[in-house]
């Protein structure tokens, strides 16, 4: 073998070599799985045509028609802090997008330089330059661009494509989690002025009676004790109507902050149970569940994100190819750098492949993979999450239903109950003991209705935030899935 094809064997050989020694991502792969929405039982007690469902509107709480609602929404949806915050992590994550879109597109930059350097006399500078002092000038372009052959840097596109949607996504989010919670609030407040117009008209009742016992005992046909038990009444009603002032006063703050206003801006703040109107809802889990739900969303697309994530840092295991250029002037002296013979150039590629790096590519690639993992399974939790929320919901309103109809026979009968002890009373035909016993249960009652309707209502509010409180979904997800 001559000389020369002996150093190309040798050549060759030593790359094949150094290639098969390369660092390698064998054997590092995710291993959780998506659930399928079978899995979680979503559409498999669906009626037919539940799938076409009409989703909640994205001013769902105007169907409730009470413009005091709709005011405290729209206000909060307007200036809260944590739609705020969230708004920014969306510019952050269309920030980084941009950058990523940026690495991958050739890059052009320029320079200028002038220093000031004395050569060594005893140095490869030979005499006038060595052992002299000279300014050396440069102005020049550089250009640099990496084809994207091994997929790097589409990759890291993707993952920040996913990290700008999930953020999107968790915008809607929270604005569907606000809504709900500023409509849970006032229908507690609500049920609250019912609880006190109940107590009010306790003591009305209690009031009313306190004037009868009165005329009893004058008339001698009670003693003082009844009196002392009618006169006791009216503090124990004045008390309660007391601690419902509190807990509105409370429900007003709490209103205030969730619309970033002062504690006592809502001062006057009135609701009523009867002035919200109850809508219609669906039956059944709606099998477009997982496209209504802005969390689920933004879960999957993190897994999107970590998928890319995840083949950016395969592609690092690649040879990195960078195609550079430079345009411009050199010189020793100022006063040469733009005179005939001071340009200068170059082109050429530059190729490096990771050969032995401590194992620091695999172990990115290991955390990589456990990012992976976790996006997945907080996206299983978020779909376990939607599909109970829903059922729970569902099934509180239909037992609220059923409830409201035994409460309304119950109250039906104690208020009669009631009557006819008072008449009783009133005709000297029964004891006080008595007419207290049936005012107890009559006030349960009422207290029990204005409750129901309360639970029926923040049941419902909460229904529509779990079918996604008025988000229409990602058309870019879907359109990523079906691919």
């Amino acid at each position: 073998m001559k000389p020369k094809q002996l150093f190309r064997f040798a050549t060759a050989a030593s790359i094949a070599a150094v290639l098969a020694g390369c660092v390698s991502s064998a054997g590092i792969v995710p291993v959780a799985e998506p659930l399928a929405p079978a899995a979680v039982g979503l559409g498999l007690d669906a009626k037919a045509g539940a799938a076409d469902t009409a989703a909640p509107a994205a001013d769902w709480w105007r169907a409730f028609g009470d413009p005091k609602l709709d005011a405290l929404i729209e206000r909060a949806l307007a200036s809260h802090p944590d739609l705020a915050a969230a708004q920014t992590r969306v510019a952050r994550a269309e920030a980084l997008l941009a950058g990523a879109t940026a690495a991958g597109k050739p890059q052009v930059g320029g320079q200028l330089d002038a220093t000031r350097q004395r050569f060594s006399a005893t140095s490869i500078y030979p005499p006038p330059l060595g052992g002299s002092t000279r300014t050396l000038g440069t102005a020049q372009l550089n250009g640099s661009w990496e084809p994207d052959f091994f997929g790097r840097n589409r990759a890291a596109i993707e993952a920040a494509i996913g990290a700008q949607r999930a953020a999107q996504a968790d915008l809607q989010a929270a604005r569907a989690m606000l809504a709900g919670t500023v409509a849970g609030t006032y229908a507690q407040l609500a049920r609250l002025f019912e609880q006190r117009r109940v107590a009010e008209r306790a003591l009305t009742q209690r009031d009313e009676m306190l004037a009868l016992i009165r005329q009893r005992v004058r008339g001698g046909l009670d003693t003082n004790v009844e009196l002392r038990q009618g006169e006791g009444a009216l503090p124990e009603t004045r008390q309660q109507i007391e601690a419902l002032d509190e807990q509105i006063t409370l429900a007003r703050h709490a209103l205030a902050a969730l619309t970033v206003q002062p504690p006592d801006a809502l001062d006057a703040l009135t609701a009523s149970l009867t002035e919200l109107r109850t809508v219609a809802l669906p039956s059944t889990l709606p099998a477009d569940l997982l496209a209504r739900r802005a969390d689920v969303t933004a879960a999957r697309w993190r897994i999107e994100a970590a998928t890319h994530d995840m083949a950016n840092a395969k592609a690092q295991f690649y040879p990195n190819v960078n195609l550079t250029a430079f345009v411009g002037l050199a010189s020793i002296g100022l006063d040469q750098l733009v005179k005939s013979g001071s340009e200068q150039w170059g082109v050429g590629p530059a190729i490096r492949l990771p050969i032995f790096d401590a194992g620091r590519l695999r172990a990115n690639l290991r955390v990589k993979a456990a990012d992976l993992d976790a996006a997945v399974d907080s996206y299983n939790g978020a779909l376990l999450t939607a599909v109970r929320e829903v059922a729970d919901q569902l099934s509180s309103l239909r037992s609220i239903a059923r409830q409201q109809t035994e409460q309304a026979d119950a109250q039906a009968s104690a208020e009669a109950a009631f009557d006819l002890a008072t008449q009783r009373y009133k005709a000297g035909l029964s004891t006080y003991l008595t007419v207290l016993n049936a005012e107890a249960g009559v006030l349960t009652q009422r207290r029990q209705a204005a409750d129901l309707k309360a639970r029926a209502l923040d049941a419902q509010f909460a229904l529509i935030r779990a079918l996604g409180g008025g988000y229409a979904g990602d058309p870019a997800l879907a359109a990523n899935q079906s691919r």
